[in-house]
């Protein structure tokens, strides 16, 4: 599983239902929730 920052719980944590999502530079990014408080997390790289 992937990992991200959760800003909120302030620790990694593993990303709750991953979505592959591409930034505007065409960039690879994953995007998804916190398991603890459901924030958006966001995790820029190849998922």
């Amino acid at each position: 599983m992937t990992q991200a920052y959760c800003f909120k719980c302030r620790k990694k944590v593993e990303i709750k239902n991953p979505k592959a999502v591409t930034l505007k530079n065409s960039k690879p990014a994953t995007q998804g929730t916190c398991p603890t408080c459901s924030t958006k997390v966001f995790r820029i790289g190849k998922s």
